[in-house]
């Protein structure tokens, strides 16, 4: 940080593209011009006045000389890229939790403990397992959301840190890939739970009828369309509108959620049937399944708690981005409870499970359960997707090019690219393959959280020389091998290879691996985080590591009086 000791005030951003007055005139500008006769005496006054005003601001022209000298690369720098100033940060610690709310209020999280429950475990045994999971989950959240807070970057430039000024592409863009894949399928999946929640004289026109060239009915397409710009509009305003939807989309699934629930609860006659889930597999079936179960549900996140810093850049204080986040097992340990003591209140009511809730909701009926359900699971859809799926991406693209990326234009590219794959075509052909291709894929996400970890806290020390971090000088502190470090590309190279026979056979490449290779990627998460982290480490600590010194003064962040 600043130091306190300046005795000057910075602000922010300004000195960054502007030289500082010139210390000369400043200082004898401040002589009166009494002083500037030619008698002796003034003479006297006049040089004592010179070598007083020389000795007190001698530090401060250090200061302002060390700013005139830098000069950022215009293609490592824009407004959405330099750190976010004091009047930016400004989520608070509930603003930060309901975030989380609106990421964890959705149609995936409400399966994940019934599809445990499915496997032959418990009740209490599928929460359990969810909640550790995100107790787990939580800590990476934390440890990497810390530098965001602390220096206002985004996940792209802490990236440059590791990786190097050049090779923060290669993890910013492995991340965006998931996002992109994710936001096409969760738009498809909002405006496919409209098209369900139609009238049947709708869904029975002539426009419901599938066309071949499209893929898909005009209607389906229509509604998709129609979920896409909804989410398109709130993008446009950037984080400012992303972050008033979750504040106040927050309450609203709370009530909806707490309204499904106590609907089950009276016209089941409570959670008996739920109760009456008990484990149905041996204790060993049931530690086999454990550990791919912890991983899968750690996976679930994952993706998000790589690119956090783009979301507590923005919050008032670390114990404001801790207290929000800490919500995080505790929301999706409520919801997943939901999610199971509804479906299992289905067979009670329906005589038949019902495991979908968007199927459910239209079981249902009447007009008004329509028009909630039609609000609540577009509200659902629209918070989650916009949160975990445009913001990677966008950032990523405007890390790569910022004379061309702003936040909005990588967001609309990150949507218009959801329309691209046609996401229809892709769940409608292998709904099973793409959901095991990219749930596998951020899996093999391990190793970069493992290789920025072990780069921020144990090489790094928490100490970030910022203005290195936008500078493509070869004396550069980030610049490394022509600005790449070699170091970390190699050490997610080596975390990611062991993964890759247990991925390929998940998605059915391979048809038998090696046990060890099984037990690998059963705990893939765990294991490449570890691998690539630890042998990150070794090779930084080899070469002898970075001579981080703390900055007196640093033109990219706030004033912190």
């Amino acid at each position: 940080m600043v130091s306190k000791s300046l005795i000057f005030n910075l602000h922010p951003h300004h000195e960054f593209f502007t030289k500082p007055k010139n210390l000369y005139s400043l200082r004898t500008s401040s002589i009166p011009t009494t002083l500037t006769t030619t008698t002796t005496s003034t003479k006297i006054v006049h040089s004592f006045f010179h070598k007083k005003c020389n000795k007190i601001l001698s530090p401060m022209a250090s200061s302002r000389h060390q700013l005139d000298e830098f000069h950022p690369d215009p293609s490592l720098t824009n407004d959405d890229l330099k750190p976010t100033t004091t009047d930016q940060r400004n989520f608070s610690g509930w603003e930060m939790a309901s975030l989380w709310i609106g990421l964890v209020v959705g149609v995936p999280s409400y399966y994940l403990a019934g599809s445990l429950v499915d496997l032959g475990m418990s009740w209490w045994q599928g929460i359990a397992i969810v909640v550790l999971a995100n107790v787990i989950t939580l800590v990476p959240l934390i440890l990497i959301g810390q530098p965001g807070t602390k220096f206002g970057i985004s996940f792209p430039v802490l990236a440059r840190s590791s990786f190097g000024i050049r090779g923060a592409h290669i993890p910013t863009l492995l991340r965006a890939l998931v996002g992109c894949g994710w936001y096409g399928i969760e738009t498809w999946i909002g405006g496919e739970a409209i098209f369900l929640l139609l009238p049947k004289v709708v869904k029975n026109s002539s426009l419901s009828q599938s066309i071949s060239w499209l893929g898909t009915s005009p209607l389906e397409f229509a509604c998709f369309i129609a979920f896409w710009i909804a989410q398109l509009a709130i993008v446009w305003k950037g984080i400012d509108g992303i972050r008033e939807l979750e504040k106040y989309s927050a309450p609203i699934l709370i009530s909806l959620t707490s309204c499904l629930l106590i609907w089950a609860y009276v016209k089941a006659g409570g959670f008996g049937h739920m109760l009456d889930l008990s484990s149905r597999i041996s204790s060993s079936e049931f530690w086999s399944l454990f550990f791919p179960s912890l991983t899968a549900n750690i996976g679930f996140w994952a993706t998000l708690a790589l690119n956090i810093p783009d979301f507590t850049r923005y919050a008032k204080s670390q114990s404001d981005q801790i207290i929000g986040q800490a919500g995080l097992p505790i929301f999706m340990g409520l919801f997943t409870f939901v999610g199971l003591a509804v479906t299992s209140s289905t067979k009670v009511i329906f005589g038949h499970v019902i495991s979908n809730p968007i199927t459910l909701l239209g079981e249902i009926g009447g007009f008004l359960t329509m028009v909630l359900a039609i609000f609540g699971i577009s509200l659902a859809t629209i918070t989650t997707n916009i949160a975990a799926n445009v913001v990677a991406p966008a950032n990523a693209l405007v890390n790569l090019s910022p004379s061309r990326f702003t936040f909005r234009r990588g967001a609309i590219l990150t949507a218009l690219l959801g329309i691209v794959c046609q996401p229809w075509r892709l769940l409608k052909s292998s709904e099973s393959f793409v959901y095991t291709w990219l749930v596998g894929y951020s899996a093999l996400l391990g190793p970069i959280m493992g290789i920025i970890l072990a780069d921020y806290y144990l090489i790094q020390k928490m100490n970030l020389r910022i203005q290195d971090l936008y500078t493509l000088s070869p004396n550069g502190a980030y610049y490394y091998s022509s600005g790449y470090n070699l170091a970390a590309i190699f050490a997610l190279v080596v975390g990611i290879l062991p993964v890759i026979p247990g991925f390929l056979q998940n998605v059915g490449i391979l048809s038998s691996i090696p046990n060890a290779f099984s037990i690998i990627y059963n705990n893939a998460w765990f294991f490449s985080l570890f691998l690539a982290g630890g042998l990150y480490w070794i090779l930084s600590f080899l070469k002898g590591g970075k001579k981080n010194q703390v900055q007196h003064i640093d033109p990219l962040l706030p004033n912190p009086s």
